[in-house]
């Protein structure tokens, strides 16, 4: 449209564009918009709404194209065409957008363009600074050397902190921790910039702290303000100022006459608290030590040892005075001096000497205490203290000697003797003379114990718990009871035999044997476990001494069970080998009781553990067995399409390994009539002991009134009441209704059922009574429990149930 335009308007067409052009630029001059925002903003915050600032109708922004042009190479700014909203796009960092600039603010120049039709608009963005980076040093450890010499107030300049930030946000101060030797000096640069110095304020001392750690903090002016530090050590160099110092002013030492040159009679130790060369030390005679000294002796000049060079003599000087000096290599060299006098004594040359008069080398372990084992004199030829002499023992024993005369001495016994705890003993005497130094010699005595039978035989243990498996083989090795006996020769030669004890007639020799050399037990024969659980009996070992000497251990054998007995089937009785043949009615119930098979094993209580199991069943869904009280059930009503005659196959397996079983067959036929019913209820009994005679008594006899009361009280109410219903089968059943008119051809009615299932619950510890009932009434098993005071045997009850 321009280019159509200025064809048309030819003639005015160069004053036309250049007054477009003034006009454009005059008018983009007048419309810079500017905008002031902290740096670090985060994504997406607002900076201004650019339609409203600059007029623009914000529903024809997002018809036209909209541009803006950022004079840097990120694009940290745009604008939303739906608000015209200039916003962020990236956090800008101050530091990074200008990092030359040391003002507080740094500009962004921004075109806004709008095409349709063209408009520029010309947008500055302040970013000014926040406190956000915190002053560092270039380096986290600053070391610095200072003499220890230097004087107070002496300076020493440190790095300064650098802060990326500018203004009040930059480096302010410092801070040094606490120090009484040092402080700093903060001044400011033409720049603004603060330089700290470290600034003694006390003289130091490398002898009493050679470093001294420090932390310079650097804090810059921001709010809340920020911090760096840098780890500060000043190490204290050394001056000599410290001069060399003995242990002691003065050394007195003795030296015997004749000592052999090369023999260092003293090592002198000076110190000096400097270091390096200021601490090196010369020792040297001084003047004051005569000629004759210094050829009598020599000064090591590095170590400080004093060495013997020529021979002493006590008659020639007893007195030796040495001045020695320690010189230190500093630049201005510091010395000290000490006095060394040395006491030359006669020398004790001649050694003492020990004769033993007389010897019992052999004796017996109880040898009396007091009893005289040697006679021992002692001699010196020296005199005075040097030929004065003690005899001693080197050690403690058993012995003491008692000091006869001057030159005499018995050795006696101190204390009982154990030849078990020490065979022979060696005797080291000692003889010393009372010289300086003293001089020694030494002579041993070898006494030997001879064995006296005073130790009876131990076993290692009191108790012996042998498990021993049942069926083992006659002959077979239990174990070994071994004794020690500490005795010697035939005080030591042991002997085992069994200690006799009967058992029901039978003695224990004929059960066990024992070697009676090494101990080792035996089984003479085959045990049951079925017969015998366990055996108790003594088993002595005698030495062979005189007197001899003996002890005795308890033996605990106990027979340990195998699973070797097969489970027997009491019931359903039957002949060995035979099918039991029982009938039912048609119409029974589901859940009816149908059989009950017992089995009893007589291995121990683990292997004796019965469970049951179907092996053959003419119909899986018609019975069902427990596995653990081998009851069958009916799981259903019979059915017309049911077989009348099923056969069951039951097996009883115990619990041992391997486990044996037996098996039952059990052939059931089916019949239209009710068989006569029998309930049975299971009542347990305890057999008390007859201490327990009285409280029973008693407890029956209250029990007795009580139930007499009762029976009263219930006849005068049955008086007035209605005949009432018979009762339902009690909770306890465990055989089901049946008619009583096939009653005794049934399982239930069958007496050897009865006895077999009393054999079974009194291995359990109850008595089972079949009681029968007026007609038309139910017959009930019963068991006593133990603590009604029944005491029968299991014959009795036997005879009673029969009866």
């Amino acid at each position: 449209m321009l280019c159509l335009l200025l064809e048309l308007m030819k003639p005015a067409r160069r004053w036309l564009l250049l007054f477009f052009v003034l006009w454009a630029t005059w008018e983009t001059a007048l419309s810079v918009t500017r905008y002031s925002i902290p740096e670090e903003m985060e994504r997406g915050s607002v900076v201004a709404n650019l339609a409203a600032d600059l007029g623009l109708d914000v529903s024809e922004l997002a018809q036209r194209e909209v541009k803006l042009d950022i004079f840097h190479n990120k694009k940290y700014l745009d604008v939303n065409k739906r608000t015209g909203e200039l916003f962020i796009v990236e956090k800008m960092d101050r530091e990074t957008l200008c990092p030359t600039k040391t003002t507080t603010t740094c500009f962004l120049k921004l075109d806004l363009i709008i095409e349709s039709p063209l408009r520029i608009f010309n947008i500055e963005l302040g970013i000014t600074d926040i406190n956000d980076n915190a002053p560092h040093f270039r380096r986290d450890r600053i070391e610095l050397d200072v003499s220890e010499s230097a004087s107070p107030g002496e300076k020493f300049s440190l790095p300064n902190a650098f802060d990326p930030d500018v203004g009040a946000n930059t480096v302010k101060t410092y801070k040094l921790s606490e120090s009484e030797h040092f402080t700093v000096d903060i001044h400011s640069g033409s720049d603004g910039t603060k330089y700290v110095d470290l600034v003694l304020m006390k003289a130091l001392d490398r002898e009493e702290k050679a470093v001294h750690n420090l932390i310079l903090t650097a804090i810059d002016g921001g709010v809340p303000a920020r911090s760096g530090t840098a780890n500060f050590i000043v190490r204290v160099q050394d001056t000599n100022d410290n001069a060399p110092q003995f242990d002691q002013a003065v050394y007195s030492l003795n030296i015997s006459e004749n000592s052999r040159a090369g023999t260092v009679i003293i090592i002198l130790n000076a110190t000096d608290a400097d270091e390096g060369p200021n601490a090196d030390l010369t020792y040297l005679f001084t003047l004051y030590t005569s000629e004759k000294t210094q050829e009598m002796f020599s000064l090591n000049s590095n170590t400080g040892e004093i060495v013997v060079k020529g021979t002493i003599d006590y008659e020639d000087m007893k007195i030796f005075e040495m001045f020695v000096e320690a010189k230190d290599n500093g630049p201005v060299p510091l010395s000290g001096q000490c006095r060394v006098t040395v006491y030359v004594k006669d020398m004790n040359d001649n050694y003492p000497e020990i004769t033993i008069k007389s010897l019992k080398n052999t004796v017996e372990e109880n040898i009396p205490v007091g009893s005289v084992i040697a006679l021992v004199g002692v001699s010196d030829r020296d005199t005075e203290d040097n030929g004065k002499v003690n005899l001693i023992m080197n050690k403690s024993l058993p012995f003491i000697l008692n000091k006869s005369s001057d030159y005499l001495y018995e050795l006696l016994v101190s204390e009982t003797l154990d030849r078990e705890k020490v065979p022979e003993y060696e005797i080291m005497l000692v003889v010393t003379d009372e010289g300086n130094p003293a001089l020694s010699d030494n002579e041993t005595i070898t006494v030997h114990l001879l064995d006296v039978n005073d130790n009876a035989p131990q076993f290692p243990q009191t108790f012996y718990t042998i498990p021993v498996m049942e069926n083992n083989a006659p002959g077979a090795s239990l174990s070994s009871l071994t004794a020690i006996d500490p005795d010697l020769n035939e005080n030591q030669y042991l002997v085992y035999f069994i200690i006799e004890k009967e058992i029901v007639n039978t003695s224990m020799s004929m059960l066990f044997s024992i070697n009676p050399e090494n101990g080792n037990l035996y089984a003479l024969k085959t045990f049951d476990y079925e017969m015998e659980k366990e055996f108790l009996f003594h088993i002595e070992a005698r030495d062979s001494g005189v007197p001899p000497l003996s002890s005795n251990v308890t033996v605990h054998i106990i027979i340990m069970d195998q699973n070797d007995n097969t489970p027997l089937i009491v019931s359903p009785w039957r002949a060995h080998g035979s099918e039991v043949k029982e009938k039912i009615p048609r119409s029974t119930d589901k859940g009816t009781l149908i059989a009950k098979v017992i089995a009893i094993d007589s291995d121990s209580v683990h292997n004796s553990r019965i469970t049951y199991q179907f092996l053959q069943n003419t119909d899986a869904t018609l019975f069902s067995l427990d596995q653990y009280n081998g009851e069958i059930r009916t799981m259903r009503m019979f059915s017309y399409r049911d077989s009348r005659d099923q056969r069951l196959v039951v097996i009883a397996k115990d619990n041992g390994e391997p486990a044996l079983s037996a098996t039952v067959t059990i052939k059931l036929s089916t019949v239209e009539t009710a068989l006569k019913t029998y309930t049975e209820v299971p009542l347990e009994y305890d057999i008390f002991s007859d201490l327990n005679l009285y409280l029973v008594i008693g407890l029956g006899s209250v029990s007795f009134l009580l139930l007499i009361t009762i029976l009263v009280t219930i006849v005068l109410k049955c008086q007035k009441a209605k005949p009432s219903k018979a009762a339902p089968p009690c909770r306890n059943s465990v055989i089901s209704e049946r008619n009583s008119t096939i009653a005794d051809s049934t399982l239930v009615s069958n007496d050897a059922y009865w006895y077999s299932l009393f054999l079974a619950e009194t291995r359990k510890g109850k008595l089972v009574v079949r009681q029968p009932v007026p007609k038309g009434a139910r017959y009930i098993v019963s068991s006593l429990p133990r603590s009604t005071g029944v005491t029968e045997t299991s014959d009795s009850a036997a005879s009673t149930l029969q009866q």
